[in-house]
Parts: structure tokens; C-alpha cells; sequence
């Protein structure tokens, strides 16, 4: 069977409103192959989160089922990893036992635990940083912590949300081409939500549009192109797809 064939197969999610029930999401269907790298973008507040936090398993949709490798998602698990934008590291951990407390979950022995959390801080470039806290690193080097800590388990489906809108864009450009290294290497399956256009071009080889709320996808569209990429040299192909999608997503156009 393939690993990390995700179905999300017509689901809409409600939420309970001080005025009744709140559409969230509107009937939504979305396939992600194994292995392939999913930018999620669309308006503020249209429900990239939320579908992304069903796919997690963290909300059940109202309607619909989602699937990984044909087992119902009903809640979280190993099997999908979460990285935030906001790094969720332990204050009182240091790197190197925040990504040894994630792993902790596999029911290793002590040494076997400490190994694979350094090889995974070795992976980001942070094996010299491995016994500092939090407080002592830069919010790319807390992203880092934070992309070792997921991928060291091994999971089968990856969900980022907004992972670098925090940085400045200089750290920004690094990290992308940090998480394309380890995405290649682990081949693990990618949804990336993001509000970032160009950021959704240079990263994925998908990239699904939705709708003003509540959301649905509107717009798919799939790039074929090697890495890494550049808007400027891969102008024809990506200058039009990127005005496609700032359209898209300006307030004007139609609500489903």
C-alpha cells in the first residue's frame, strides 16, 4: 500500500457561533499523492487552518471522511506531523530535548532516542546548538528545532502552517531551501498552508486556491518545474499563474 495517500473526500466543518452554527469550511474534496508538496493559500479566515487541523485529526469534520493510506484520520497521530508558525518549543527543554521529547512517543530505548534527536538536530544544522534553550536562539534556529522535532519520527504526512511567517526574508529564502533538502530526503507528504503567493511558487508542485469563507478550493494548479527556483528566470511559466492567484484572491471575486 502507499504510504501517505491522503483523502479528503467532500468534508465541511461547523463551529458553534454565538449565533448558531458557523460554517467554517465549505464541502471540500482534495487528494494528496504520496510524497508530493501541496501549498494551501487563500484570504484570511477562509478555512486553511481549519482543514489543515482536520487533516492533523486535531477537528472532525461535520460531513465527509478524510483518509490516510485508506484508514479513517479520527484523531492525531504519528503518522501526521504539525509544525506552526509560533515554533511550539518547550521553554524548559533545551534543543536537543525538544526533539528528544517528541520522540518520546516511540517507546525507544534512552540512547537510541538520544542518537536519532541528534542526527535530526545534525539534519537542520544544529548539532553545535543542541544544549541551548529556546531563549538562546534565533527564530530561524527555533523553526529549525521545530522541523527536527517532526521530522525525526518519520511521519507519513506533514502539515505546516504558515511555518515561516514569523521570519524576516532573509531567513525566510534559507529556510526554504532547508525544508526542500529534508522534503526530498524524507519524501514525506506536504501540505503547506501559506498567505505567501510567491512563497507558494518556489515551494510546491501543487498549489490549491481557496475561496473567501467559508472555503472551498477554487483553483489548482500544478507546476512541473526543477529546483531551485527563481520568479525571475522562470518568469513565463510562473509571472502568469502568480497574477491568476492574486486575482483569486482579492476580495472582488465571487464567494462560492
Amino acid at each position: 500500500m502507499s504510504q501517505g495517500h491522503v483523502r479528503v473526500d467532500d468534508i465541511s466543518i461547523r463551529f458553534k457561533g454565538k449565533q448558531g452554527p458557523v460554517t467554517a469550511l465549505a464541502p471540500t474534496t482534495l487528494h494528496l499523492a504520496p510524497g508530493s508538496f501541496t501549498a494551501l493559500i487563500g484570504p484570511s479566515g477562509c478555512g486553511k487552518s481549519t482543514l489543515m487541523n482536520a487533516i492533523a485529526g486535531f477537528v472532525r469534520p461535520a460531513s465527509g471522511a478524510i483518509t490516510l493510506d485508506g484508514r479513517e484520520i479520527t484523531g492525531p497521530s504519528a503518522d501526521v506531523g504539525v509544525i506552526f508558525q509560533q515554533y511550539a518549543l518547550f521553554p524548559w527543554f533545551t534543543a536537543l530535548g525538544n526533539v528528544t521529547f517528541g520522540l518520546k512517543r516511540l517507546g525507544l530505548p534512552k540512547a537510541e532516542l538520544h542518537e536519532r534527536a541528534m542526527a535530526a538536530l545534525a539534519e537542520v544544522g544544529l548539532a553545535q546548538h543542541a544544549r541551548k534553550y529556546p531563549q538562546e536562539l534565533s527564530g530561524g534556529m527555533k523553526q529549525r528545532v521545530a522541523i527536527a522535532r517532526t521530522f525525526a519520527f518519520g511521519p507519513k504526512v506533514m502539515m505546516m502552517d504558515e511555518p515561516f511567517g514569523a521570519l524576516d526574508a532573509q531567513t525566510r529564502v534559507v529556510m526554504h531551501d532547508l525544508l526542500i533538502d529534508i522534503w526530498q530526503k524524507h519524501r514525506a507528504t506536504v501540505l503547506f498552508v501559506t498567505h505567501d503567493v510567491d512563497e507558494a511558487l518556489l515551494l510546491a508542485d501543487r498549489i490549491c486556491v481557496m475561496s473567501q469563507a467559508p472555503g472551498r478550493i477554487i483553483r489548482d494548479y500544478r507546476l512541473d518545474l526543477p529546483r531551485p527556483r527563481s520568479l525571475r528566470a522562470q518568469a513565463e511559466v510562473l509571472l502568469p499563474i502568480r497574477e491568476e492567484i492574486i486575482s483569486l484572491l482579492h476580495p472582488s471575486h465571487s464567494k462560492p
